[in-house]
């Protein structure tokens, strides 16, 4: 199954932020979870891009005007079974987010130097389906502990900070 993800970059007073969503507790899949805005490449997208833009409108009420494509990251295997292209782009600063509470129960934003400092991202060990899974976590980012930035989407930005050059 195909899915797209928007890596939304925002540029604030205070550097670049990345923004973030939680999903609500009552969504079937990955429910709680730290993600990007996205979800699946439904046949009427003419691709992760249009999947990318039509996910973050839906979601957090962001317009495609307000956000300029910049380029893909590798795509990502998820333990449920899809594939996911991340597809990086610039946030317009105006941008308000107006998250669908259906699927969104908060919004946020991280700066990039948090998430490109070798020191906030650890190896975690689970269990899953019995078997042992390596993955990544983040660090708890201090102005928002009590999201939890880990797993597919702390690999996205793990590929995003390999792509910026930022030492491992």
């Amino acid at each position: 199954m195909g899915a797209a993800v928007l890596v939304g970059l925002v540029q604030r007073d205070d550097g670049v932020q990345v923004l973030l969503t939680r999903r609500t507790d009552a969504l079937r899949q990955h429910a709680g979870q730290v993600s990007f805005p996205g979800g699946r490449i439904d046949p009427e997208d003419s691709g992760a891009l249009a999947a990318a833009l039509r996910e973050a409108n839906e979601e957090v009420g962001l317009a495609a005007a307000q956000a300029a494509p910049l380029g893909y990251l590798d795509p990502m295997r998820t333990i449920t079974g899809y594939r996911v292209v991340p597809v990086i782009a610039r946030i317009a600063p105006s941008f308000v987010p107006h998250p669908d509470p259906a699927e969104v129960a908060a919004v946020f934003e991280v700066p990039l130097s948090f998430l490109l400092a070798p020191g906030n991202l650890h190896r975690l060990d689970i269990e899953f389906g019995g078997r042992v899974r390596h993955v990544l976590e983040y660090s708890r980012y201090p102005a928002a502990p009590e999201q939890r930035i880990w797993g597919v989407t702390a690999s996205i930005l793990y590929n995003l900070r390999q792509r910026l050059g930022t030492s491992a």
